[in-house]
């Protein structure tokens, strides 16, 4: 397992803690500047923090109480840049061959080349290979030292979005055999949400909060964890009782709750992910107790990649567009269309609470 905690009150400051376990992919998500890479730099042993520590496995790295600082040929670490750092007068199987800590073992490097599907192109050169080629030499090499942790700092930022798509493929089947933890820096929170097990929400050099790609994105902890994840409804209520059950006031409109978390009587701001916004069919509209039946009309429709994000003007409800993401396919067999009048349900166990 690969535990860090750094602390920094120079610039670039740091007060960053996560741990990634042994065949985990961690992401490192926020925005430009928010110190995604100097972690990285720090773990590889390229910028030293004032204190804290960096440990792999129970062995120390970093300690600053015991003076423990390694350097970084004595950090077991792949690190795969965002520009490749390929050798341009090298050629590929000599690029991976260079990161070979021992021997220079012909048989690693085939291997490595055949399980980032580069077999073939050992002897050219890296202007010779497309943006995705280079990558994946990229990670051959990062590979080629066996690693104790695996980096990847912004890896697909420089490729089109159609290679992008086919090296998180290649990618995700390839860490099933690599028993190290992976730290993947990204400003892409798709990219996060689909590589990685666990996310870690950094800015101004802080963390956030740790969690899975669904807490972080349905449950933040926080408005600024929510506004930094995305999160596209997101709005303030009043936790109210009423007898022995606890509703939502949110303007004119009383919404069941599902827990409080202690949140009795006290002002809130509250979110909903698109995806438990509950169409009601025209024909035959649900009356659950617990499913918060909403009208509005659609003001906005727009569809990318078969699912349709439909923009509705809550009625009752002053000035508020609350967004529901439905497949392509219900959005035309509802025959939704902009000014048209639905409901749809805001599922009393998918609303997340949050303290002002």
């Amino acid at each position: 397992m690969l535990e860090v905690s750094l602390f920094d009150e120079r610039q670039p400051a740091l007060n960053v803690e996560f741990n990634c376990e042994s065949g985990e992919l961690l992401a490192l998500v926020g925005p430009s500047g928010a110190g995604k890479s100097t972690v990285l730099r720090c773990i590889a042993g390229l910028h030293k923090p004032e204190r804290g520590h960096i440990r792999i496995n129970q062995s120390a790295w970093f300690n600053s109480d015991d003076k423990i600082n390694r350097i970084p040929q004595q950090r077991r670490v792949g690190f795969v840049f965002q520009n490749y750092a390929l050798f341009p007068h090298l050629t590929v199987a000599e690029n991976i061959k260079l990161a070979q800590s021992d021997t220079k073992d012909d048989k690693l490097t085939t291997s490595l080349l055949s399980k980032v599907h580069l077999t073939g192109l050992e002897k050219r050169y890296p202007h010779q290979l497309s943006g995705g080629q280079q990558q994946r030499v990229a990670i051959a090499r990062a590979l080629a030292r066996n690693p104790d942790v695996l980096l990847l700092d912004e890896p697909f930022s420089a490729v089109d979005k159609v290679t992008r798509r086919k090296l998180y493929l290649e990618l995700n089947s390839l860490r099933r055999d690599l028993a190290m933890p992976i730290v993947l820096v990204t400003h892409d929170l798709d990219e996060a949400a689909m590589l990685a097990d666990t996310m870690v929400v950094i800015h101004h050099g802080k963390t956030l909060q740790q969690g899975t790609p669904a807490k972080l994105l349905h449950q933040p902890n926080t408005v600024a964890v929510a506004k930094l994840v995305d999160v596209r409804n997101l709005f303030k209520g009043k936790v109210v009782e009423n007898g022995n059950d606890a509703q939502l006031h949110w303007d004119n409109k009383q919404l069941t709750l599902i827990g409080t978390l202690g949140y009795h009587q006290q002002t809130v701001n509250w979110t909903i992910s698109p995806s438990k916004v509950i169409l009601h069919q025209r024909v035959r509209p649900s009356r659950g107790e617990q499913e918060n039946p909403v009208s509005g009309q659609i003001v906005e429709l727009m569809t990318l990649r078969g699912i349709t994000t439909v923009l509705l003007a809550v009625n009752d409800v002053k000035d508020v567009i609350i967004q529901m993401d439905v497949s392509e396919h219900v959005s035309v067999r509802n025959s939704l269309k902009t000014g048209d009048n639905i409901t749809v349900s805001l599922l009393a166990e998918s609303i997340h609470l949050m303290a002002m």
